[in-house]
């Protein structure tokens, strides 16, 4: 996933608009965040990007595997697509690592790595790393391919 993005951020959103799509018969959110710090691809300020759901009245649009944002969350985003297309979050739910601010220190999961063998539910390898430790293992496996 590191190495097929084409860009990779760490922000906050912002902004979360939904507009219809394909002739007005579909929802898409439209997901506005700030860059806290660009891990791969072009340094900018500000990142959007879409996602296959939203609401529109009263009409609601929910894509099984794509994931819902609020003002004010703190992510990591692995996204794909290259302009003049709106990029996506890479394999939608998988390229959104959200970053939890428990007991004052700012933990995100980390991601697997190739050849790292079985996934095991509470695996020791796969527990929260801070940010900073978060963000220096994806540069070290998008550095590596």
């Amino acid at each position: 996933m590191a190495a097929r993005s084409p860009l990779i951020v760490h922000g906050t959103v912002v902004a979360v608009r939904a507009q219809t799509t394909a002739g007005r018969r579909s929802i898409e959110s439209l997901v506005t965040v700030d860059v806290i710090q660009p891990l791969k691809g072009p340094s900018t300020a500000q990142v959007v990007f879409r996602v296959p759901n939203g609401q529109i009245g009263r009409y609601r649009r929910v894509t099984v595997g794509a994931p819902e944002f609020r003002e004010g969350d703190e992510v990591v985003l692995f996204l794909d697509g290259r302009p003049p297309v709106v990029p996506l979050p890479f394999g939608l739910n998988q390229g959104v690592y959200r970053v939890n601010r428990r007991s004052g220190q700012a933990l995100a999961t980390p991601v697997l790595t190739p050849g790292a063998g079985r996934v095991v539910r509470g695996d020791p390898a796969r527990r929260p790393l801070t940010v900073a430790d978060f963000v220096r293992h994806v540069r070290a496996v998008a550095e590596a391919r």
